[in-house]
């Protein structure tokens, strides 16, 4: 039968239309639950030679018309084949499970679709956002002066601090009368060898040069050498170069390493430098009962917290705090049709004046609700659980022989490899393949999913514990699929006794 021709304004969210709307989310929950309930494995192993073609076959020119129709096809294009990262063999990256209350917030906020740029579009929600960005403030320590802003992720609120310390270092220099073009081929970044990649990212699109990013070297439990930076320091002094920020991280993606952030703190007020503090994987601490391992994170100039890591909340739920807000300036223009001047001075809450973005979600809700039916403790025992569960899994590796363990976690991410027991005539490079080999096998037959990465220039892989349903069992036979796929890429003669 041809589906009923339904007019487009039948497809508008209003007052006329809500049997419409409860009844098709409703059927899309359906859907989720559907594929949710029962499934055995995070993945399927679907590759992008098998999908693609199936997807680019859809003439987007030629509407279905028909609500299942729809839906039966996503579930055949997305649905059946998406990574879920609900099942606790899921172990590869810095991706939660994610919590009810903050999926209420989402269905919440993308029905009234308010944007957080200025309080005649937002109205409640800008509070909603600022007194979060407060707690958060005050969770961290960072004081009365403090505020910040909700951000799309990790990468855009480590760009916005270091354009903040670029802005402020600036300043200073400006006061001294050197000009701008002068300063900015002698701003340096430094931060720790194993700091997340957006820091190189943000300094070239902060129009630094290439070697504006300077690698402080890490002890071997993969945290920042306090004494390596002062030497860093000195370095710039001696060669006339000027140290705009130094990027501390509170939980590498990783190690899951935590630098140590006292000393890192104290060299900085010593000699006058921005400290900058990403603690997009560490910001779960601050519900933990290891609160403690963030102490000197409130000495910061600026944090990165990511919500949506290890406060389990949907993509993207982000933000950046700084310690004094009269720094947030810097990224304030005043448009005529928008947030004009006269609006600072009538104290109109615009939050575009502190954003690098316009048009915002309202992403603030779902930690709102999350916190408001759940607790922050209730999330912290979540965080705790996967942080617990990472230390057992820590000693399972470090006791099996048929594995390398490079660092006992801080957090939640381990970083190991498979040996042969009989490595008599095996290369290295063999041994890299091996794992490789054992990552692809595994996720091409979707029972496991697991990370990988390079350390001292070897391969090794990563288990990234953000699931509290993940299991020492389920690691245990997860490293057992591993160790069976690398065996068999490397031969039988290595099997182990």
């Amino acid at each position: 039968m041809t589906p009923t021709p339904v007019t487009s304004a039948a497809q508008l969210f209003d007052e006329q239309n809500i049997d419409h709307y409860r009844a098709l989310v409703a059927a899309g929950v359906d859907r989720v639950v559907g594929q949710l309930v029962g499934r055995d494995r995070p993945f399927t192993g679907i590759t992008p030679d098998r999908l693609a073609p199936e997807i680019s076959a859809i003439d987007l020119d030629r509407p279905l018309g028909d609500p299942a129709a729809a839906l039966d096809e996503l579930e055949r294009v997305y649905l059946r084949d998406a990574v879920y990262f609900h099942h606790p063999r899921y172990l590869a990256h810095l991706n939660c499970p994610v919590v009810i209350p903050a999926l209420l917030g989402e269905a919440v906020l993308s029905a009234v679709n308010s944007s957080l740029d200025t309080w005649d579009q937002s109205a409640g929600g800008t509070l909603i956002e600022r007194h979060l960005i407060d707690w958060t403030a005050s969770r961290l320590g960072l004081g009365d002066a403090a505020d910040g802003v909700f951000t799309s992720g990790g990468t855009q609120s480590n760009l916005h601090a270091l354009l903040l310390a670029r802005e402020e270092a600036c300043r200073l220099r400006e006061k001294e009368g050197f000009r701008r073009p002068e300063i900015l081929p002698r701003l340096r970044i430094l931060a720790s060898e194993c700091a997340h990649f957006s820091v190189t990212k943000a300094a070239l699109l902060l129009g630094l040069g290439p070697d504006a990013v300077v690698a402080v070297p890490c002890d071997r439990d993969r945290r920042m050498l306090a004494g390596a930076l002062a030497r860093e320091l000195d370095r710039c002094r001696r060669d006339d170069r000027v140290p705009m920020a130094v990027v501390a991280t509170a939980g590498t993606t990783d190690f899951g390493s935590i630098d140590p952030l006292p000393e890192i703190a104290e060299l900085c007020d010593r000699a006058g430098v921005w400290l900058h503090v990403d603690a997009a994987y560490g910001c779960g601490l601050l519900v933990s009962r290891r609160r403690h391992l963030l102490d000197g994170i409130g000495r910061a100039d600026s944090v990165t917290v990511d919500y949506h890591k290890s406060f389990f909340q949907p993509v993207s739920s982000s933000a950046v705090l700084v310690r004094d807000r009269a720094t947030l300036r810097h990224v304030t223009y005043h448009a005529d049709y928008l947030n004009p001047a006269h609006s600072a001075e009538a104290r109109i809450p615009n939050q575009v004046d502190k954003s690098l973005q316009t048009t915002r979600r309202f992403d603030a809700l779902k930690l709102w609700l999350t916190l408001r039916i759940m607790g922050a403790d209730g999330v912290g025992e979540l965080f705790d659980a996967v942080v617990d569960r990472a230390a057992e899994a820590w000693t399972l590796l470090a006791e099996d022989p048929r594995f390398e363990v490079v660092a006992r976690p801080q957090l939640s991410t381990l970083v190991f490899r498979y040996l042969p027991a009989e490595p008599a005539g095996v290369t290295p490079d063999a041994i890299d393949r091996a794992n490789l080999h054992a990552r692809a096998a595994l996720a091409a037959s979707g029972e496991a999913l697991v990370a990988a990465t390079v350390v001292d220039g070897r391969h090794y892989l990563k288990f990234t514990l953000l699931n509290p349903r993940t299991s020492v069992r389920d690691i245990a036979e997860v490293l057992d699929l591993i160790a069976g796929h690398a065996r068999a890429h490397l031969g039988d003669r290595l099997v182990h006794a």
